[in-house]
């Protein structure tokens, strides 16, 4: 029991350095497979942000979450965060920024959520850990399948300019996004 605790301590002080140990990276030179079939890359050097937001996985009409889901911390809320970011993707736009989502969902599995969800913006497929591997992104493991946790990286020229880490409400968080991206305009 105290070795959990521990563990559990351990483990939110090193949560608590993910943003400062990412912001100011350069986002890795890889491509990421889109819903589309097309491969989306990351590294740009443009004259838009791009705003990266990472999240572990949106539930099927057809079929159950894995057991427990919504008792694990940040794992609830991924279909109101994708059309959140849905509905104010204008906004984004206006603010010189670009969304795309990231998962460890099959194309496959976000194909059949974005047309569902009639999502407007790049869901790329990070399955095989790629991004989260290079970028030493936070998981977490369910029934032997990791999970990328909700993060949100704000990259301009390539640089991670901004994460977001961790979001606690993910139905707020674009709100949290648009005021920051207001703040550096």
């Amino acid at each position: 029991m105290i070795e959990n605790i521990q563990n559990k301590s351990k483990r939110s002080l090193e949560d608590k350095k993910i943003p400062e140990k990412l912001t100011n990276l350069e986002i890795p030179d890889i491509s990421l497979q889109s819903s589309n079939g097309e491969y989306v890359q990351l590294r740009r050097k443009e004259s838009f942000k791009i705003v990266i937001y990472c999240y572990p996985m949106t539930g099927r009409p057809d079929k159950s979450l894995p057991k427990n889901w919504n008792k694990i911390p940040g794992a609830k809320g991924c279909t109101i965060e994708n059309s959140t970011i849905r509905d104010n993707y204008e906004e984004l736009i206006k603010l010189n920024s670009l969304p795309i989502g990231i998962t460890t969902q099959s194309i496959s599995e976000i194909e059949e959520m974005t047309k569902r969800l009639k999502i407007n913006h790049d869901i790329l497929s990070d399955c095989n850990l790629i991004l989260a591997k290079c970028l030493n992104l936070p998981l977490f493991n369910v029934d032997n399948k990791d999970y990328i946790k909700r993060i949100t990286l704000v990259v301009d020229n390539s640089i991670i300019k901004k994460v977001f880490y961790p979001i606690l409400k993910p139905e707020k968080h674009i709100q949290e996004i648009i005021s920051w991206l207001k703040k550096q305009n």
